[in-house]
């Protein structure tokens, strides 16, 4: 079982940064690959970015390639999302993931963090 805790969420202007931060719980974090989600209002929910058990892998929705960057620190069990030159349209609840391999659903979901950003 893992719990996971997002935040770093809030209200930024056009252009700025945010970093998410999402901790959890249990000792077996590096066995989970690690996703960011996000769900604005009225549309469906969309994968952000991905990373794999120790990091050596990343992947990217084509939105945010090249703006947005997934890391984890294994050590305090916690990934993360950075977050630059925000849009408009990044506004959205942002969750994370963990799912056991590449080819098993997600399991486990975060409560979730609001981002908004003005224009």
């Amino acid at each position: 079982q893992v719990q996971l805790v997002e935040s770093g969420g809030g209200l930024v202007q056009a252009g700025g940064s945010l970093r998410l931060s999402c901790a959890a719980s249990g000792r077996t974090f590096s066995s989970y690959y690690m996703g960011w989600f996000r769900q604005a209002p009225g549309k469906e929910r969309e994968s952000v970015a991905a990373i794999s058990y120790r990091g050596g892998s990343t992947s990217y929705a084509d939105s945010v390639q090249g703006r947005f960057t997934i890391s984890r620190d294994n050590t305090k069990n916690t990934v993360y999302l950075q977050m630059n030159s925000l849009k408009p349209e990044d506004t959205a609840v942002y969750y994370c993931a963990a799912r056991r391999s590449i080819v098993t659903a997600y399991d486990y979901w975060g409560q979730g963090t609001q981002v908004t950003v003005s224009s």
